[in-house]
């Protein structure tokens, strides 16, 4: 084994071959030379790998919306109400001064309000489509109100004032969503069942003699439905930032109640009022 590993027969070789040209030289210094030759030339290889390795491009990977996620939301919504009010007739209002007064506390009124709360949900993804369901719930106040306090009864002299108002108190959907990804950045519809917590007031009074006053108010829980569209993008692996509009519509409010004065007159008051939601509001998400 060591007569095979031994580099005496290089060396000889080497010396033959630099005789014959008339050149002597050491075994030594040569077997040095040719060893450190291969040295360098060995680590400007790995070096030329490693660098190749370093300039080839990286693989990318496509945002997966698949999941579920919690977040919350914050916007600003504006509430539209059609207000209508009937007044039957009675002993304090007579003659024609029931359908003055319902005539002048009728319209169409709007208010508007913050809006905030949170979400949650989850999305399933097939290549560029994606599909969710969403719940969530809002603190949403908004005050539709107006008075009307610059009108007479029938003899030109009798002043009366007539007011509604609508509050919400929330505003809740469930929602499927559907909608196109691209990478990190997901478009989509939207549209479901709404939910809105609402207090009705109808008022009156009047400066006739006797003078007549009544109200009519309703608090109820409304179950309407609700439809929009949105954007979310991908800030990071877990964070999502979104921006959305929505518009709901719910069914009408009514609420009987009635006008009476000292002497014992009386009229039924009927008042009634629907309720329409436009809201825009920017939320961020956690993805689990």
């Amino acid at each position: 084994m060591r007569k095979f590993l031994s580099v005496d027969p290089i060396r000889d070789v080497i010396d033959q071959s630099c005789r014959s040209s008339n050149r002597k030289v050491s075994g030594v210094g040569l077997w040095r030379r040719l060893s450190a030759a291969a040295v360098l030339a060995f680590v400007a290889t790995g070096a030329s790998a490693a660098d190749m390795a370093m300039k080839a491009p990286q693989p990318t990977t496509t945002y997966q919306w698949s999941g579920c996620y919690a977040g919350l939301n914050v916007g600003g919504g504006a509430s539209g109400a059609n207000l209508s009010s009937a007044v039957d007739p009675g002993t304090h209002l007579l003659g024609v001064d029931p359908g003055v007064v319902a005539g002048s506390g009728s319209g169409g009124h709007s208010g508007d309000g913050l809006i905030a709360g949170g979400q949650v949900g989850c999305n399933m993804q097939s290549g560029l489509l994606v599909v969710g369901l969403e719940g969530d719930f809002d603190s949403f106040s908004s005050h539709t109100w107006f008075t009307n306090n610059s009108n007479t009864l029938s003899d030109g002299v009798t002043p009366f004032t007539i007011g509604q108002s609508l509050t919400t108190n929330y505003l809740a959907t469930i929602r499927p969503r559907l909608g196109i990804a691209s990478d990190r950045d997901f478009a989509y519809l939207t549209g479901g069942v709404a939910f809105s917590g609402v207090s009705y007031l109808e008022s009156y009074s009047d400066g006739g003699v006797p003078p007549g006053s009544g109200s009519a108010a309703a608090s109820k829980s409304l179950v309407g439905w609700v439809a929009g569209a949105g954007w979310e993008h991908a800030l990071a692996d877990h964070w999502t930032f979104r921006a959305e509009y929505l518009y709901a519509s719910f069914p009408t409010v009514n609420a009987v109640g009635a006008i009476t004065d000292t002497g014992g007159g009386a009229n039924t008051l009927r008042g009634s009022s629907d309720l329409a939601v436009q809201l825009l509001r920017a939320g961020v998400n956690y993805k689990f």
